[in-house]
């Protein structure tokens, strides 16, 4: 019987193929189809909540256009791993993707980006962008090549009921790095459980070791890491042994977590979901998005974290002007070099972006506003009990070099937190050694030594 079924659908087949042969040829169903690659985790779903209400819209108004949305489950660094693979061929590349605004200039330079200042031209929503945070999608040739999403910075995060049961005073306001110091040591003595004060270290933890820890520390002395006006980058640099001998004290006197908990690439995880609700860690060095774990509908919701947990500067290494240090980074919506439909493409990403549904992903990720319009409603202000104390921050903050060759300095100064966290290295030897990482990278004429 089976034999015989699969002759007669075959006779139907051949049937039809003879039809459709002599047939003049139908014109195809116009239909376009955009893909959308982003980052999705258990504990970030903000976005694709995002890209889910920007599909229906754009869909509604575009038919015969399909919005495929793929997200990429993953952290951020194997995040960025896998869309670079899928940016290397024309075959797998997106139309609309998030990018992180460290590898926008890497990744023109790599011919991934689509220039979008023609687009840009005519989108009066491009008016109500801050200034400052346009320039996070430039490339080295001044055109725009992604939009940002929204900007953060970084601030001490404490527990005050930690802090107070160790006898100090809340709000805590540490002046110097001594001051961190000399608080983790009572915190210590209080309750030798609990893990006093975390900062980031190692390449497990990607972007998240230098921009919620190191940076902190480099940018507080009169060191830096990249010189922007010489456009070299800065080696024998002082301040950068200083930082490294900090996160040494820190981790040596068993004042932040263990090394192998500084080398799970999950450790944040901890940090939010466990370690600080349950008051078995004094403070952390995190983003301003921090809230959007705790509060409802987050990943780790703790109702009481608004009066339980403060938040202040980073000081800088002796109190010197301007006291406090931040860094800002934050995500783009980008349009890829190899789409075939561009114009749609930059439409969908106009639809993801506008004033609507930029506020809703501004709140629930907790996320500082780059449109003026956002930044100016009432239910962005009042989001959260920590909007305006990490906003403030702003005006201390620092940015991430613009420059291709960043993410290979940047997991070269990953490779130096590990070394010294670890024992492998001395300060000085592991600065030494960046030293020599930097200029294999840039070259020596790229260097400048400070």
């Amino acid at each position: 019987m089976r034999r015989q079924a699969l002759g007669i659908t075959s006779l139907i087949a051949a049937a039809a193929l003879v039809l459709t042969a002599c047939s003049p040829a139908a014109p195809e169903a116009e239909t376009k189809t955009l893909k959308v690659v982003y980052q999705k985790t258990d504990s970030f779903t903000a976005l694709d909540t995002l890209f889910q209400a920007a599909k229906q819209e754009f869909e509604a108004a575009n038919q015969g256009v399909t919005v495929a949305l793929e997200p990429i489950q993953a952290n951020d660094d194997d995040y960025g791993t896998k869309l670079a693979l899928a940016l290397r061929s024309p075959s797998t590349a997106p139309d609309i993707f998030y990018e992180d605004t460290f590898k926008v200039r890497s990744d023109v330079d790599a011919g991934y980006l689509l220039k979008l200042d023609s687009h840009l031209e005519g989108w009066k929503d491009w008016d109500t962008f801050d200034a400052g945070a346009k320039a996070a999608g430039l490339g080295d040739d001044g055109g725009t090549y992604a939009v940002p999403l929204g900007t953060d910075t970084r601030a001490i995060w404490y527990n005050k009921k930690v802090l107070a049961a160790a006898g100090v005073s809340v709000p805590w306001e540490p002046r110097t790095w001594q001051d961190i110091l000399d608080t983790a040591r009572k915190i210590k003595a209080s309750d030798a459980s609990v893990v006093p004060f975390n900062m980031y270290a190692g390449k497990a933890s990607g972007e998240g070791t230098v921009m919620q820890s190191f940076y902190e520390l480099l940018y507080g002395t009169e060191s830096e890491l990249y010189d922007a006006d010489a456009k070299k980058w800065v080696v024998g640099a002082p301040g950068f042994t200083d930082s490294l001998a900090f996160l040494k004290t820190l981790y040596d006197e068993k004042l932040a977590v263990s090394p192998a908990e500084a080398l799970d690439a999950n450790v944040w995880k901890k940090v939010f979901g466990e370690w600080l609700p349950q008051g078995k860690m004094g403070a952390t060095v995190e983003g301003s998005y921090s809230p959007s774990f705790w509060q409802k509908g987050g990943s780790y919701e703790w109702a009481e974290y608004g009066q339980d947990m403060g938040v202040t500067a980073f000081p800088t290494q002796n109190g010197q002007a301007p006291g406090g240090v931040s860094m800002s980074g934050g995500w783009t919506l980008a349009v890829g070099a190899e789409t075939k439909n561009p114009d749609l493409a930059f439409e969908f990403l106009a639809t993801a972006l506008n004033q609507k549904n930029s506020l809703a992903f501004n709140i629930a990720s907790s996320q500082i506003a780059v449109r003026e319009d956002v930044a100016a409603d009432a239910g962005y202000q009042a989001a959260n009990p920590f909007v305006k104390d990490v906003s403030e921050l702003v005006a201390v903050t620092h940015y991430r070099p613009a420059t291709a060759d960043y993410p290979r300095i940047s997991a070269a100064v990953q490779e130096a937190t590990e070394a010294v966290i670890t024992g492998a290295k001395s300060p000085e030897q592991a600065a030494a050694d960046y030293d020599t990482a930097v200029k294999g990278i840039v070259g020596e004429a790229k260097t400048v030594a400070r």
